[in-house]
């Protein structure tokens, strides 16, 4: 007789046998055990449905329940023996049967350590994660996708990585042999080539077909991804090679032996050059955008800017300059430049230049920032690494000494060559300029203080307000800003004493919205093995992208406060859409949430603080009130210095 089927189609003893292939049998439900037994004996989270006894799958099924063994070890696990060479801690990612062969071999045989495998809501949450986890560590971390969908799903976070010039390493589990893959789902889900679609903004890619190709390929990705420029790599793996095994040719599998790259330093002619211009200058100006990959970095750049008394940019992509010394600078400063290097900047020409948009037909008119006859050097590791497609090189800028280098690496050289180059009378005339520079920066830290003192008791709460009260309860502590995404008008940079590499990781590198809260729990997640205290200033529209990144932070314990910039919309398309209206001379078609239409987030307004209570985080808000800001600040802190995430919704003003 042939067995009823339920209402979604599926025969029950079909579905048994799978079961018991799978090894989905219960471990606490011994054969013959009643159902009763078995529920007494189940934990509180159990399914309400159990799963079917041994015993029920032997009667069913008409076959013995025990597993079907392979042959040998399964080629997941060299490939785990390989992974763990690379002294990888984590692996944020989101599970797929296209990689449950190393998924298993992760978690079991490589006992779920070095790397840990962290459970992920989504594949972009996981490529954030460990995008915000290097910005803390200078170490990569490995995720893992499911083929074609679960690649396309991590797109923006691997572009993201890209733009800001950071390694993550992806595995893509892919199925390849289009004879023995099953039909349907799994056929959708695989390509020939899946790298394709992210090879654009990768710095590598490669498809092994053998388990030591496989060893080769993720040794010599690990050694490019870490290769200044620094950037992505993406690792195809087949779900056959992951699940057969060994074989009798394992014996002569190896694994190379990783050894970290030199990162390429700056020719010495050209370094003397730029010694001797920089020297020479009466007003030197440096301009830093990538410049510091380690806190060795911001030291050597003090070390230059204080040898030449030059007031130093930092642009703010990463934490290169402490903005406490008095050399620190606004942009304003070249401006009166004779001489200006820039280290690792992302766009050269638009440092130097201006852009005004005309706003209707897509020509806008082109000014200059700088004086004539400006001489311009840069050393940019970037220059290693252009590719043709993706505009993220920006427009070509000229300049006068060009050294396609790594800037940290370079600037121990250049250091000595301004050292050799520096006579009796320009030192003395370079240090003349110290009290006119002290001076400087007094006045503009008087007047970005002054600024930030305006609508200080508005509510909604304005941004200055918002960042102050927040450092004035954190500033005793070794924090680390994780994320500031959203304008809040730069306030941390302008006034936070920002003075070490860890104080401020910068921002996405692609401009991608959805980045800030995966980048922060990633970056959390190194600040809590080192003891610091985690702090992001939280978007309302990038929250929303990759929301369920709080579950994962509650889920593996990971403190971190998180401040909402609840402005309640996409307050830089506001702007976009009111000056359009203004260049067409017509009224803006607000619509009834006091903006224009598809661009505010309200009516219903978010409840953010129940999102984060829903997944597991201490929550409070909506907070609108200044004078309530404070003392929320300080229940946070206690909760995160506890060892748990938490979050205030703050109502705030849009910038």
């Amino acid at each position: 007789m042939t067995e009823p089927m339920d209402k979604a189609g599926t025969d029950r003893r079909r579905f048994l046998k799978g079961a018991a292939v799978a090894g989905v049998a219960p471990a606490l439900a011994v054969a013959g055990a009643s159902q009763a037994q078995a529920q007494a004996a189940a934990p509180r989270h159990m399914p309400s449905a159990l799963p079917p006894t041994a015993h029920t799958i032997a009667a069913e099924v008409g076959e013995p329940a025990e597993l079907n063994r392979i042959g040998g070890k399964p080629g997941s696990d060299f490939m785990v023996d390989v992974i763990k060479t690379l002294d990888i801690k984590y692996t944020p990612s989101n599970c797929a049967s296209s990689f449950r062969a190393l998924h298993e071999s992760l978690i079991n045989y490589g006992e779920n350590k070095a790397p840990e495998y962290l459970s992920c809501m989504h594949e972009e949450s996981g490529v954030g994660m460990a995008h915000g986890y290097f910005k803390i560590t200078g170490k990569p971390l490995m995720t893992m996708v499911h083929g074609t969908v679960g690649l396309q799903h991590a797109t923006m976070g691997i572009y993201n990585a890209f733009c800001d010039r950071v390694p993550v390493i992806i595995i893509g589990g892919n199925d390849m042999d289009a004879a023995s893959r099953p039909p349907g789902v799994p056929t959708f889900h695989s390509a020939l080539d899946i790298n394709v679609i992210v090879r654009d903004y990768t710095k590598w890619d490669d498809t092994p077909t053998s388990l030591q190709a496989f060893a080769q390929s993720m040794v010599r990705g690990y050694k490019i991804a870490m290769t200044p420029p620094y950037g992505p790599v993406a690792i195809s793996l087949d779900a056959g090679l992951q699940q057969e095994p060994i074989g009798a040719h394992g014996s002569g599998l190896y694994i190379p032996k990783f050894n970290m790259p030199s990162p390429p330093a700056g020719e010495m002619g050209a370094v003397k050059d730029a010694a001797r211009l920089l020297v020479a200058a009466e007003n030197p100006v440096i301009v830093a955008d990538r410049a510091a990959r380690t806190p060795k970095g911001v030291g050597l750049l003090v070390e230059l800017a204080e040898l030449l008394q030059c007031p130093v940019v930092d642009q703010a992509n990463r934490m290169n300059f402490p903005n406490t010394h008095y050399l620190s600078r606004p942009a304003g400063v070249i401006s009166t430049a004779d001489v200006i290097l820039g280290l690792e900047l992302s766009d050269f020409w638009g440092t130097v230049n201006a852009y005004t948009d005309n706003g209707e037909h897509g020509i806008g008119f082109n000014s200059t920032k700088i004086k004539p006859n400006v001489k311009l050097i840069s050393i940019n590791s970037v220059e290693l690494l252009t590719k043709s497609n993706y505009q993220d090189f920006q427009r070509f800028q000229t300049v006068d000494i060009s050294m396609p280098a790594d800037a940290e690496a370079t600037l121990p050289a250049l250091i000595e060559a301004v050292k050799a180059a520096l006579d009796g009378d320009r030192r003395r005339a370079i240090e003349g300029r110290i009290e006119k520079a002290k001076k400087g920066y007094a006045d503009i830290r008087a007047r970005e203080q002054a600024a930030a003192a305006v609508a200080w008791d508005a509510s909604p709460i304005s941004t200055a307000r918002l960042c102050m009260e927040l450092y004035g309860q954190i500033k005793d502590l070794d924090w680390s800003l994780v994320a500031s995404e959203g304008n809040v008008s730069n306030w941390p940079n302008r006034l936070w004493k920002m003075e070490k590499h860890h104080h401020w990781l910068g921002r996405s590198g692609g401009y991608g919205v959805g980045y800030g809260a995966p980048a922060s729990v990633g970056a959390a997640l190194a600040n809590r093995d080192l003891g610091r205290f985690s702090v992001a200033i939280q978007s309302d529209g990038d929250l929303m992208f990759a929301p369920g990144v709080l579950w994962t932070a509650a889920k593996h314990k990971i403190p971190l406060l998180s401040v909402m910039h609840n402005n309640r919309a996409w307050h830089q398309e506001v702007m976009h859409v009111q000056r359009m209206a203004s260049f067409r001379n017509r009224p803006s078609n607000y619509g009834n949430d006091d903006g224009p239409i598809g661009t505010m987030i309200q009516n219903p307004d978010i409840e953010y603080h129940k999102l984060a209570q829903s997944m597991g985080w201490w929550a409070k808000g909506p907070i609108k009130d200044p004078a309530e800001l404070g003392p929320a600040l300080k229940e946070a802190i206690a909760v995160v210095k506890s060892g748990q995430p938490a979050l205030l919704n703050v109502w705030t003003q849009p910038r």
